[in-house]
Formats: structure tokens, sequence, C-alpha cells
């Protein structure tokens, strides 16, 4: 494999028959072999993918004081403001290294459902308010933009994954009304001194959810996945398509016949101006109390017992 394989997917959501076959087929190929793709013809428009953007990077030039002030407080860590090395992809795969050198805006639900999972107190982080950044003016209303557009994407990409799986096409679509999947703005600021031995953008790791939907601007130390063969790609999709890759639940959800891949956000060389760059990632969670129950094929035992959203997510 040279490329992450690229996918238009417009033919399956304009309902053409053999279009719908071509883009499942497609779409489960890659999920077997790398679990990663790029897709165009998804249906968000190139302007709002620009707009949020502009308004990102806006956000991000900001004083740190200025940023600091949208950061969270309590336990809901997904949330807010993070500066650049506070958190560690790496260390969720139990390895020690130096802090990412990435900062992020962190969004929850825009639907409040606190009140339908009131009886379950371990649910409270999955479903807390969102803090959002009022400065620039604007950035509120982009980041829940964006948000909205992606939640309309995951739903037809899942209603592709159902399909590619053999499955009714609305398999996923009930374990979707109360979803608490998140939203990751992560801006990757040009280095000016030299990273710390082993530092990365971000560390290498797996997503936790069932899938990552993903715009980045264009920009020299970017998004590498690692291949079967364990060599690390570049992941380039071209302007206007975004990236799309399975996570851990995903792969847990197939019995391990489409796969959660390791990725990384590598370092460019210290003074390059042109290296700086922003990812947008929406990380789909099914509704909390949503059962992750093994789907194996033909003559495959479940390698997993049945679990909830929440609780594989924890």
């Amino acid at each position: 494999m040279d490329a992450i394989p690229t996918i238009d997917i417009a033919p399956f959501l304009a309902g053409d028959p053999a279009g719908r076959r071509a883009v499942a087929g497609q779409v489960a190929a890659a999920c077997r072999e790398v679990g990663f793709l790029v897709i165009a013809g998804h249906g968000i428009p190139a302007e709002t993918l620009a707009d949020t953007f502009r308004r990102s990077f806006a956000f991000f030039a900001q004083p740190a004081a200025v940023k600091a002030q949208w950061s969270p407080t309590g336990p809901a860590r997904q949330r807010g403001y993070h500066g650049v090395a506070t958190r560690s992809l790496a260390a969720t795969l139990g390895r020690k290294t130096p802090l990412d050198l990435r900062e992020s805006v962190f969004l929850g639900p825009v639907d409040d459902h606190r009140a339908h999972y009131a009886a379950l107190p371990e649910a409270a982080t999955a479903y807390a308010p969102n803090i959002l950044p009022d400065t620039p003016p604007g950035t509120a209303e982009a980041f829940t933009g964006i948000y909205r557009a992606y939640e309309r994407l995951s739903l037809d990409l899942l209603r592709i994954f159902a399909v590619a799986l053999g499955l009714p096409e609305e398999h996923f679509t009930p374990l979707m009304g109360r979803h608490f999947s998140i939203l990751g703005v992560h801006h990757y600021p040009a280095l000016a001194t030299p990273p710390e031995p082993g530092q990365l953008r971000a560390g290498a790791h797996t997503d936790f959810g069932a899938m990552t939907i993903l715009a980045m601007t264009e920009g020299r130390g970017g998004l590498e996945a690692r291949t079967p063969d364990g060599r690390w790609l570049p992941v380039l999709p071209a302007p206007g398509e975004l990236v799309v890759n399975l996570g851990d639940m995903m792969q847990r959800w197939t019995n391990d016949r489409w796969v959660s891949t390791l990725h990384r956000v590598v370092v460019p060389e210290v003074g390059d101006s042109g290296s700086r760059r922003l990812s947008i990632g929406y990380f789909v969670h099914p509704d909390f109390d949503a059962e992750i129950r093994c789907l194996p094929g033909p003559g495959e035992s479940p390698a997993y017992p049945p679990a909830s959203s929440g609780a594989h997510i924890a």
C-alpha cells in the first residue's frame, strides 16, 4: 500500500444502486486492510470548512491568557481549551512519552441529554455542558456549526458501513439518537525550539470510538498512519477531502474484521513557518447506553463480550 485509498461517496448518498454497491465495497476493503480512507463527495461545503479553519486560526492566535479562560475546571476533561504540551495521546496505550506539541478546543454533544441519563451518574461527564469560546466573535458559532455538519455526515457514513458489513442500512442509526461524540479542534504551532527526544505533535495512538472524521489544513509535520507491514504512511487528502479512520469500538463491533490503526502526527523542522497547521476531528461515540455487540462473520465466534458504548470509552 503506497497511499491511503480515496473514495468518492457521492454515488451512495445519491441512491444510485450500482454506485451504492461500488462505494460499500470500496469502503469495506479499506476498513479491512488499513482502517483509514480519504473521502470526497461528502456534502460538507468547501466554504464551511474554510470558514471554520479561518476562525480556528484566529482563536489560537490570541494571547495564552485569553485562551486559558476557556479551560475546564471540573471532571469533564474533553471540554474547552487545552494548552500546548498538556496531554499525551501515547499515554492512552501505556507509553511514557513527552507531552504532545499541540493545543486544542473540545466540544461534546450540542444537544442536552443530561435529563435522560440522570439515573446514570457515570454518564455525567459524557454529557457535560460545553465551554464555548466567544472570542473572537463567531468562534462559538463556527465550532457548533462544524459539529452539526460532522454529526450529519457521521450518520451517512454509518449507513455506508452497515451496507459494507452486509447489514440493513439503518442498523446503526437507532444507536445515535443521544450520542456523545467529541469535536476536537487541534492547532499545531510551528516549532520555535527543538522537541524533546521522542516528542511528537501527537503521539502514536488508536482512537477509542466508532470512527473519526477529520479535516486538515496543509502543512509539513502532518498525520501518518501505520500500514499492515509496519511502515508509516503520510495521510494527504486533497483540498476539500476528509479523512475517516476507524476506532477501537468499530474493531470490537466487527469482531476484528475491520481494524483500528495506529496513527501519529510528526514534528516538522524547527523554525519552519510553513508547518503551522490545523486539524478538526469528530470522534463518533454512540449513545452512552448503546450495546456494542460483536457482529461475527460466518463461522466466527464473538471475540468480545457485549459492552455499552459508555463502558467501552471509559
